[in-house]
């Protein structure tokens, strides 16, 4: 069977995987197409269909309680998949005739930006910080349990000291008085992020491959700056609707809690737009300058990602990126190498052994 040939999306980071895909009679084999390592191999009777399997173009695969998504684009390799596990059959089932599935799609696209703009986008941005933080924070400890499941979390005692208290330090700077909490997790990828209820969650790659504690300073920053403009909760508001919304505001969130925390969308519901992203970015450096800190760790750390990455990768996706290019959020953050250091000696040692 002819290889690379589908898309592979691990549901842990960004990255789309081109591989190949060997189906068996009891499972489903995705593999790298250069060295035939196993990527995933997924129970046939654990498979699924995503999304409206009747009039998507090309229906997502995946395993139950699997973030992994599995595209499949190849009409032959969607026949071969279809005669070899009969559960895959509607990837090449005869779709909506191409007139009507126009029609239906121009009226449908009118009534959604019809709807997102006067109702989703714009009730998000006002209903989400007035969502009760206990009912921010349940949601955050459901959702980040959710997200860890399977992961070491880092129990250093001095470390997480270290970073909890600058986090909550900067808040208070900002004005932010509900208490942030930063969970630290063993390994990579290179990347933190952030949950309703002031719940932050740092890889320790990330902390390990840091030139210094300012650069973890400036990411902890900009992560308190999604904080403190609730894009979290603004961000989930608009993936799922202003419904799930209002059933938090009335105390009705536990329907909301199960739907967020199953399936792979998790993680592209907490994804903030470019908006969302400059102004954190902004927050964070304002954060640091009000406590007299250096704040050219935002701009170095993003430098060194380009360096990393080889390139920018926000420019390169061009329209398509949900982050600004990295090149303009360097020169927005750019600051002196002036300031009290974010840590201290001892704080940074605890910190760089924190999973230790």
């Amino acid at each position: 069977m002819a290889t690379a040939r589908a898309k592979f999306y691990d549901g842990k980071t960004a990255l789309v995987h081109e591989v190949g895909v060997r189906p068996t009679a009891s499972e489903l084999i995705v593999f790298r197409p250069s060295d035939s390592g196993i990527l995933a191999r997924w129970p046939v009777g654990e498979l699924r269909l995503l999304g409206d399997v009747e009039h998507e173009v090309v229906p997502l695969i995946s395993r139950k309680g699997d973030r992994a998504r599995l595209l499949v684009e190849d009409p032959d390799l969607q026949r071969q998949l279809a005669i070899s596990i009969p559960l895959l059959t509607p990837l090449v089932a005869r779709k909506p005739g191409p007139f009507r599935r126009i029609t239906m799609l121009g009226s449908l696209l009118v009534l959604l930006v019809v709807f997102f703009w006067a109702g989703i986008d714009a009730g998000s941005e006002r209903l989400a910080p007035l969502v009760p933080h206990a009912l921010q924070a349940k949601l955050g400890e459901a959702v980040l349990a959710e997200l860890t499941e399977g992961t070491t979390e880092c129990r250093g005692e001095k470390g997480l000291e270290a970073i909890n208290g600058l986090a909550n330090r900067l808040a208070k700077a900002h004005g932010y008085e509900r208490p942030v909490s930063v969970s630290i997790v063993d390994g990579g990828p290179v990347n933190a992020f952030t949950l309703p209820g002031g719940y932050l969650v740092f890889y320790s790659d990330l902390i390990q491959q840091a030139k210094d504690g300012s650069e973890v300073a400036g990411v902890l920053a900009h992560e308190l700056g999604h904080v403190v403009h609730h894009h979290s909760m603004k961000s989930l508001a608009r993936q799922y609707g202003i419904d799930l919304l209002l059933k938090v505001v009335t105390g009705g969130y536990s329907d909301m809690l199960n739907t967020l925390t199953t399936g792979g969308g998790l993680l592209l519901a907490l994804r903030h737009g470019r908006a969302a992203e400059r102004e954190a970015d902004a927050t964070g450096v304002e954060m640091l300058e009000k406590l007299g800190m250096r704040a050219d760790g935002v701009a170095a750390f993003f430098e060194r990602m380009m360096t990393d990455e080889k390139g920018d990768i926000a420019d390169k996706a061009g329209i398509w990126s949900s982050h600004p290019p990295t090149r303009e959020r360097i020169a927005a953050t750019r600051r002196p190498p002036t300031g009290a250091p974010p840590f201290s000696d001892a704080e940074w040692r605890a910190l760089r052994a924190v999973c230790e």
